[in-house]
């Protein structure tokens, strides 16, 4: 298990490079904006003697993430990051708008062109830290704590993977869809069928699911129930199949199709909206199941959520026991600044911002 952010012997033990692996090229300016660059040899050239104190805020209330990930730069890039002083919160910690989240303190040509690198690292890890928490609290706010699986390998670069699964850990979390996600908190992917499974058994949801129950019988079993569009339909077939070893079935309907029950049921057609994972159909699903005897089948319902559909679902007491949620969770929402606001001890900074102390900050020890 790789090291992680957690309380040993009364410290905090922080990520370092040997989990991020940093481009090299980082050290070289490669991804920092040109003017940070040319300030940099600016500096060396005219204010080698001056100490800037940089600070970094944001303007929401959030879930910080990155700070690990913004030290263990520093500690790798900065010139001579031992001299440096940084003041840093944790990950995980909850912060205020305008809250100061991180001090540098040092010559700016030492790690003055990390700028934008460290604003880019904060803002994403925190964006999907924050709606990963914000998603979670939905789901247990009927007063019932229901797992959230992080689904979000197919809506962005697969080299996100492992900071978005790490940041969705800090955010809360309990499970990942690929093991990338997992690899900087040291544990595995987790996942059933997709949709391509039972394709290659010609839509058969009970052969497909038998198939995998024999290939991975160690796995508690789930089946993925709306390849036909008829989910009560095809969770009865499997749920008699394999009774008590079922544990669950997942819907994940289209947002464009209205499942078959529906057109079997037309009298239940109201004022909602019939397309895709529904509450109605849910609670019909409920129904059936418990009917036959399957109440301990549980229901996992993924496809187009995010926190405020999860809370009104949850308001509404939809039977759902798990649910699956992907690219709400990955929208870059939270921007920070980071700005120079201290001169050789005293107060200069751009008019509007100052420096703001932080009682709250950890002094940071870097090895480099």
């Amino acid at each position: 298990m790789k090291e992680i952010n957690l309380k040993l012997q009364g410290k905090i033990k922080r990520l370092t490079n040997e989990t991020f692996k940093f481009d090299k090229r980082v050290g070289e300016g490669w991804f920092s904006a040109v003017y940070f660059l040319k300030t940099k040899k600016i500096a060396e050239m005219y204010k080698p003697n001056n100490i800037i104190t940089m600070q970094f805020f944001q303007k929401n209330h959030a879930v910080l993430c990155g700070t690990d990930e913004v030290i263990a730069l520093i500690d790798t890039f900065a010139e001579n990051p031992h001299e440096l002083e940084v003041h840093s919160l944790k990950d995980g910690d909850k912060i205020a708008p305008f809250e100061t989240v991180l001090t540098i303190t040092g010559p700016y040509q030492n790690f003055g062109y990390l700028e934008g690198v460290i604003d880019g690292i904060l803002a994403r890890r925190t964006s999907v830290a924050t709606n990963v928490y914000e998603v979670v609290k939905a789901a247990k706010s009927s007063g019932v704590e229901k797992p959230v699986i992080f689904m979000g390998d197919r809506d962005d670069h697969f080299t996100q993977q492992a900071g978005d699964g790490y940041a969705a850990y800090i955010g809360g979390s309990q499970a990942q869809a690929t093991h990338a996600m997992n690899e900087w908190w040291g544990k595995r992917g987790m996942g059933t069928m997709p949709h391509a499974l039972i394709q290659l058994f010609e839509g058969d949801v009970v052969a497909a699911t038998r198939a995998y129950h024999e290939a991975f019988p160690e796995d508690e079993l789930m089946a993925l129930v709306d390849y036909r569009n008829d989910v009560i339909t095809d969770s009865l077939k499997v749920a008699r199949e394999f009774g008590s070893v079922l544990k669950a079935v997942r819907v994940d309907t289209s947002n464009n199709l209205i499942d078959q029950y529906f057109t079997r049921h037309p009298e239940v057609l109201g004022t909602f909206d019939p397309r895709g994972v529904n509450p109605t159909l849910l609670f019909a699903l409920r129904a059936a199941l418990d009917k036959e005897g399957f109440e301990h089948v549980k229901i996992v319902a993924s496809g187009g959520f995010d926190a405020k559909r999860i809370q009104r679902y949850e308001e509404l007491k939809a039977p759902i026991d798990m649910y699956g949620v992907g690219s709400s969770l990955l929208k870059i929402n939270i921007g920070f600044t980071g700005d120079n606001v201290m001169l050789n001890g005293k107060p200069q900074a751009k008019t509007g911002r100052k420096f703001r102390s932080n009682p709250r900050l950890e002094k940071i020890e870097l090895e480099g």
